[in-house]
């Protein structure tokens, strides 16, 4: 062989060595945190249909995508450290749960993309505007269109003489009042007065309850992020013979009369096409937030039964889910 044509060749392999290394390169797993407020003992309902969600995306959960879950335990200074660590960590995405989960994750970082689950990340200053969220935070709301009128009205059809019915609120969550006004307003409409309990955390509960039997409360609402005390909830709420209707379904499962809000296996589920669609280079900026169009009424019969309510059949035939 000529020595040109030596060289030559030599060169050719020269390039397409490195070629064809990096082709054989393994491709990089995303790795995805998930950023949790709620105890992780809350948190069933949520991340298998996020997984499910995943899987008919294509993504498994240890083979190409990698899912790290960490829960802040309603605590406000856990979820900004854990939300650090993410980002020193080089997560690709930060999935929060929570809007205290959604700020920590904001106030970490402007550059990892954000998919979050919040109530209303317009009033807590989450974003500027749901169709162009702009930044690096993108999601779904959780608050639906007068969700708290239709869980005063199911109050009623459960309990006809209610008159007076006691708001339980976490003081430490920005959408308290939210939460309250909009429960005041609907409490208003049907001349039922409201009394707000906004508590700091499960020790208070006792002395929240001895409040609503002083002030002769018929029932008590619960505010979502006390979904981690649920169990003492419905203890309390039995022991003091006061029927308790909450947003989750879990409540009524812990023991609590009955339930109406937004489904949360099906708004979890859409975690995964946001995650889906950055991975696949759209940006947070540019994804609107969704607001959820799918709703459950969960009703406890148990509890109705030894609360000597009267669950009438109309309303049975609603509910979507009957525990007896």
């Amino acid at each position: 062989m000529r020595r040109r044509a030596f060289i030559t060749l030599l060169g050719g392999a020269a390039v397409a060595w490195p070629l064809a290394a990096r082709a054989q390169q393994p491709r990089k797993v995303p790795r995805i945190g998930i950023l949790d407020f709620f105890p992780s003992a809350a948190s069933a309902d949520s991340i298998e249909p996020f997984q499910q969600g995943l899987r008919e995306l294509g993504y498994v959960n240890g083979r190409n995508i990698h899912l790290e879950y960490h829960s802040a335990e309603q605590r406000s200074d856990l979820a900004a450290t854990l939300a650090a660590d993410l980002v020193r960590r080089e997560v690709d995405i930060i999935v929060a749960v929570a809007t205290p989960a959604a700020h920590a994750a904001k106030n970490a970082t402007a550059t990892v993309p954000i998919v979050m689950q919040v109530s209303d990340p317009l009033a807590t200053g989450l974003v500027a505007s749901l169709a162009r969220p702009g930044g690096n935070l993108t999601g779904v709301s959780s608050s639906g269109p007068d969700l708290a009128g239709k869980r005063l009205e199911l109050f009623r059809e459960l309990r006809p003489d209610l008159a007076r019915v006691a708001f339980l609120g976490a003081a430490n969550d920005p959408n308290a009042r939210t939460f309250l006004d909009e429960t005041q307003a609907a409490a208003d409409s049907i001349r039922v007065r409201l009394q707000p309990l906004l508590m700091t955390g499960p020790e208070e509960f006792d002395a929240a309850f001895a409040i609503m039997i002083q002030e002769q409360a018929q029932g008590v609402i619960v505010q979502p992020l006390f979904v981690g005390h649920r169990a003492k909830l419905a203890e309390l709420a039995a022991r003091h013979r006061l029927p308790m209707v909450a947003e989750q379904r879990t409540f009524a499962l812990a023991g609590g009369l009955a339930a109406y809000g937004v489904n949360r296996s099906a708004l979890s589920r859409r975690w995964a096409y946001y995650v889906d669609r950055i991975l696949k280079g759209a940006k947070p900026a540019d994804l609107p937030i969704e607001l959820p169009t799918t709703f459950e009424l969960v009703i406890n019969l148990k509890t109705a039964k030894a609360l000597g309510l009267e669950v009438p059949p109309t309303l049975l035939a609603r509910a979507d889910e009957v525990i007896e």
